[in-house]
C-alpha cells in the first residue's frame, strides 16, 4: 500500500438477510480500484463471490477478464464472467442492485 491508497472494508446488511462483504484497495490519485473481493452470504451460507484473480487459460472468462463471479455448485472452481465490474468505476451500486433483485425474487 502507498501513501495515495487506502483500504475499504465493510459489509452491507439487507432486510432479506443477505450480507455483502466488501474489500477494496483504492488508489485515490489514480482513481482506481487496485484490488477487490466481494462476497455475498445469507444465513451463514456463502452464495457467491467476485474477485479479479486472472485466469487467462479459461476461455469462458475472457470476455470480462480478469473480473469473474464464483457460483455454486462448486463455488471455488465454478466461475462465470462478471459483466460490469471495473477497476475504474464504482462496483458497489451494481452489486447492491444485484442483491436487491435476488431479494425481491425471494419475497412472497
Amino acid at each position: 500500500m502507498s501513501q495515495t491508497s487506502g483500504i475499504l472494508r465493510g459489509q452491507v446488511i439487507f432486510h432479506s438477510g443477505h450480507i455483502l462483504r466488501v474489500f477494496e484497495q483504492i488508489d485515490f490519485i489514480a482513481h482506481r480500484i487496485l484490488k477487490y473481493f466481494y462476497e455475498v452470504t445469507r444465513e451463514d451460507e456463502q452464495l457467491w463471490w467476485y474477485d479479479p484473480m486472472p485466469h487467462p487459460n479459461v476461455p469462458e472468462l475472457q470476455s470480462t477478464h480478469p473480473h469473474h463471479k464464483h457460483v455454486p455448485p462448486d463455488i471455488k472452481h465454478n466461475r462465470i464472467p462478471a459483466s460490469g465490474l471495473s477497476f475504474t468505476e464504482p462496483n458497489l451500486p451494481q452489486l447492491i442492485a444485484e442483491i436487491e433483485a435476488v431479494s425481491a425474487s425471494l419475497s412472497p
